[in-house]
C-alpha cells in the first residue's frame, strides 16, 4: 500500500445524500432524474447544445464514431501516443486507425503529422488532449474543413481544458469524456457524448439504447448496443460537477507547485503552452534519459509513492505492430515519461515530501546506485 497514491477521488460534495435519493426512490438504473440532470448541467458546464451519458469513456468514443458512419473501409487518424481506447474504438468500427506522432513541447497531435497522413480513406481526425493539455485545435479544424473530414476530440482527460478560452470538446463535430474514478471528476465508471449537432445527437441516442425505433414500442431498426448511464453513477457526477471549478483550481495549484519546486533540476514537467489552459488530469515529468525513468519509479516506490508510465505508444503493442512504424517524438516522451500523484487533495506538504524525493534523484543522476 503506497503512502502517496497516484490517484483518488475528491467525493466531499452532495455524492452521498444524491446516491441515498437514488436509493430511497428506487430509481437506480438508467431512469431517473439525475440522468437527464446530468447531462444539462453537463452540457450547460461545456456551453454545447447536447450531451448524453453512456456508461464508460470507451462506448463513448465507439458510440461517436457509430454516430458519424465510420465502418470499415475508412481510415481515422489518430495520435500513437495515447490511451489505447482511443484506438480500439476506431477499430470495433472495422475503421482502420492510422497514426500520427506527436509535439515535442505539448506532447500533442502533431498537425504537420496529420497533412501527411491524410489518403482517400481518411474519414476523420481523433484529438486526444492528452493528460489536459488541449491539441492544436484551430489548425486540426482548418485541416478537416479543407478536406471535409470529421473533428473528434478524445477530451476523457481534459475536462475543464480550454484552448484560446474555449473549451475543448467544442471545436469539433462530436466530443466525448470519461468519468473513471481516477478522472477529474467521476462517476465511478461513465462517460459522455456531447455535440452541437442534432443529427449527430440523435443518432447517439439511437445506437445506445440497442436500437430502440424512436416511434413504436420495443421495436428494434438497427442493431444498437446497452451504452446508458444509470441514476447512481449521474447523481455522483451531478455532485461532482458541482465542485468542478474547486478541483480543477486544487489540481492547478499542484502544477503549480511541482513546476516551482522542480524547476531546477533536469526533471521536465509537462508545461502548458500557447493560449491554452492546462487541467493537469496528470502532472507529468521527463527524466533526462530513458533508462533513469524505471530507476527513478523504483527509488519513489520504495519511497510510499506511487507513480505511472506515460502511455506507451499504440503503435508499439502486439496488435497494432504488425507494420513497423517509428514516431520518434511519441516514443521518446513515452520511454521517459512518468505521472506523479496528482489527486486534489494532494497536500502542500505531501507535494514537497514528493519534490524532494526527485530532486534527491536528480542530484545523483549519475550514480544510480547511490539510490
Amino acid at each position: 500500500m503506497y503512502k502517496i497514491p497516484i490517484y483518488q477521488p475528491c467525493l466531499s460534495g452532495n455524492e452521498k445524500k444524491y446516491v441515498n435519493d437514488c436509493l430511497d426512490s428506487n430509481w437506480i438504473s438508467s431512469k431517473g432524474k439525475y440522468v437527464s440532470l446530468f447531462e444539462k448541467e453537463f452540457a450547460n458546464y461545456i456551453n454545447v447544445k447536447h450531451a448524453t451519458g453512456v456508461c464508460n469513456g470507451t462506448v463513448a468514443l465507439h458510440l461517436a464514431l457509430l454516430a458519424l458512419g465510420i465502418s470499415s473501409g475508412d481510415e481515422v487518424i489518430v495520435p500513437t501516443l495515447t490511451y489505447i481506447a482511443s484506438v480500439n474504438a476506431i477499430v470495433y468500427t472495422g475503421a482502420t486507425p492510422v497514426f500520427v506522432d506527436s509535439l515535442a513541447d505539448t506532447w500533442q497531435i502533431d498537425p504537420l503529422e496529420v497533412r501527411r497522413k491524410l489518403t482517400k480513406k481518411t474519414k476523420a481526425i481523433l484529438a486526444v488532449h492528452l493528460y489536459g493539455h488541449p491539441c492544436e485545435m484551430l489548425e486540426l479544424k482548418e485541416i478537416a474543413d479543407e478536406h471535409k473530414l470529421f473533428l473528434i476530440e478524445d477530451c476523457a482527460e481534459a475536462i475543464g481544458s480550454k484552448y484560446e478560452s474555449q473549451n475543448v470538446g467544442t471545436f469539433g463535430d462530436v466530443a466525448t469524456f470519461s468519468f473513471y474514478g481516477n478522472k477529474t471528476i467521476t462517476t465511478g465508471e461513465g462517460g459522455m457524448v456531447i455535440t452541437n449537432d442534432q443529427s449527430i445527437f440523435e443518432r447517439t441516442l439511437h445506437f445506445k439504447g440497442q436500437g430502440l425505433a424512436k416511434y413504436r414500442e420495443y421495436w428494434h431498426d438497427v442493431v444498437g448496443y446497452n451504452y446508458r448511464m444509470t441514476n447512481i453513477c449521474s447523481a455522483i457526477g451531478l455532485a461532482q460537477l458541482e465542485r468542478i471549478d474547486e478541483i480543477l483550481q486544487k489540481k492547478r495549484k499542484i502544477a503549480e507547485l511541482y513546476n516551482e519546486l522542480l524547476k531546477d533540476t533536469e526533471l521536465k514537467v509537462h508545461p502548458e503552452i500557447g493560449d491554452v489552459f492546462h487541467s493537469y488530469w496528470m502532472v507529468s515529468i521527463l527524466t533526462p534519459q530513458v533508462n533513469q525513468r524505471d530507476h527513478l519509479r523504483a527509488y519513489l516506490a520504495k519511497a510510499g509513492i506511487e507513480t505511472r508510465p506515460v502511455f506507451y505508444p499504440v503503435h508499439t503493442m502486439p496488435m497494432y505492430s504488425q507494420k513497423y512504424q517509428r514516431h520518434k517524438i511519441a516514443e521518446d516522451i513515452s520511454w521517459c515519461g512518468i505521472n506523479l500523484p496528482s489527486y486534489p487533495n494532494l497536500n502542500d506538504g505531501e507535494v514537497k515530501y514528493i519534490c524532494d524525493k526527485l530532486k534527491f534523484f536528480n542530484f545523483n543522476l549519475s550514480n544510480t546506485e547511490a539510490l
